[in-house]
């Protein structure tokens, strides 16, 4: 198995799947199982989310390029140095451990604005695929807020852990979950978010590399008093501004009545994400 060597001098395991062109997706595509893969159904997610993914692209003739990075950077915090541009010297590095010269790419989430930060760096994209944050009026803001939020709870609670919350994780409800991070993974989010404060930087990607951007209807994460009641809306600014997408040559997806975590299921993703990348990829 390669591995890529990382902006901080870090390594990370990179799997090639299939033949044909290239599909860098930033997330492990081994089935999850036993508790951990619990814990992630009591949260909404699909334990086997990269397996599914992996394997319809592979299937359709695609080539794909994965690499665990947000597992790989709770395990090595870059607390100084995670901004926009070592995440995509970070990505690169994995698509040239796999000997993928040109690639597309798919992230979800923060792995999207990572994608869309790559997009602006290099000319070896063939294609990008934002899921579950717009390309254009993106919370920044709101996501800066809560990282900053989540390295002070980090702090504080490094010396006196608070209580377990009682009862079960709710599917989105932060404070319903233990609070587990250290400051050193969370303050790497807010060198992220710090350098992500831009929002002209955020609206120019090549006019030829093809785009897709999607996420749920109902895609708005409000959080509680303990996070200063944060917004992040990232359903709003994509519908609201649906129009200019399409016109500056992105096409836009919105998935009907599904939020954050339902948006990126693979029965929900790959009727437009497979053909999307087998044309373009």
């Amino acid at each position: 198995m390669p591995n890529a060597r990382l902006h901080d001098g870090s390594h990370i395991d990179v799997t090639v799947l299939g033949d044909g062109p290239a599909v860098l997706l930033p997330i492990g595509v081994r089935e999850i199982e036993g508790p951990a893969a619990e814990e992630l159904r009591a949260w909404g997610a699909d334990p086997g989310l990269g397996h599914t993914l992996a394997s319809a692209l592979t299937g359709a003739g695609l080539r794909v390029v994965a690499a665990d990075y947000e597992a790989h950077r709770t395990g090595h915090p870059a607390a100084r140095t995670l901004d926009a541009a070592a995440v995509s010297t970070d990505l690169l590095a994995i698509a040239d451990a796999a000997r993928a010269p040109r690639f597309a790419y798919y992230g979800y989430s923060w792995l999207a604005v990572a994608g869309l930060q790559l997009a602006l760096r290099t000319d070896r994209l063939t294609a990008l695929v934002m899921g579950g944050y717009p390309p254009l009026g993106g919370p920044y803001d709101a996501m800066l807020a809560v990282t900053r939020v989540a390295h002070r709870m980090a702090i504080a609670h490094r010396d006196n852990p608070p209580p377990p919350p009682a009862g079960e994780p709710v599917p989105g409800d932060w404070e319903s979950v233990p609070f587990t991070r250290t400051p050193e993974q969370t303050g790497q989010y807010v060198t992220l978010y710090e350098s992500l404060r831009d929002p002209d930087a955020f609206e120019s990607v090549p006019l030829s590399v093809p785009r897709l951007a999607f996420a749920g209807e109902k895609d708005v994460i409000a959080y509680g008093p303990q996070w200063d009641d944060a917004v992040v809306d990232i359903a709003g600014p994509l519908i609201a501004r649906r129009d200019e997408l399409t016109a500056r040559g992105w096409r836009v997806e919105v998935v009907p009545g599904a939020d954050h975590m339902a948006a990126m299921q693979a029965e929900v993703v790959l009727p437009f994400l497979l053909p999307f990348l087998k044309a373009n990829a």
